[in-house]
């Protein structure tokens, strides 16, 4: 299975705290219903790719400050992701900052739901 509609739903989840173009309180509950390891990926990825230096680093890496401060769902899930087993196997054997956003939607979305 490609899984096509499961990654263009994740897609979506980064875009829409990438682009800015959401307010937090329509972003909160797309990632309030979210599996906890998809939100960690996507967080974990957005914090390598945007790290201190970047541009755009604070827009981003505030709006998930924002989404984790206004949701105690969100950063309970981000925290119950962060020790998911995919997320170690996927961290012992991938860089974040190696993979661009369209390889890395994939590759997460073919592990978790496959």
């Amino acid at each position: 299975m490609d899984f096509a509609h499961e990654k263009r739903a994740a897609a979506h989840l980064l875009s829409m705290v990438e682009d800015g173009s959401h307010s937090t309180a329509h972003m909160q509950p797309f990632y309030e219903e979210a599996d906890p390891a998809l939100v960690y990926f996507i967080f974990a990825w957005l914090r390598a790719h945007y790290h201190a230096g970047h541009p755009a680093a604070e827009g981003v890496l505030g709006r998930i400050v924002g989404l984790v401060s206004a949701s105690s769902v969100v950063a309970r899930k981000a925290r119950e992701g962060e020790r998911d087993a995919l997320v170690s196997w996927f961290e012992e054997t991938y860089d974040y900052r190696d993979l661009d956003r369209a390889e890395f939607i994939s590759l997460v979305v073919e592990k978790l739901e496959g």
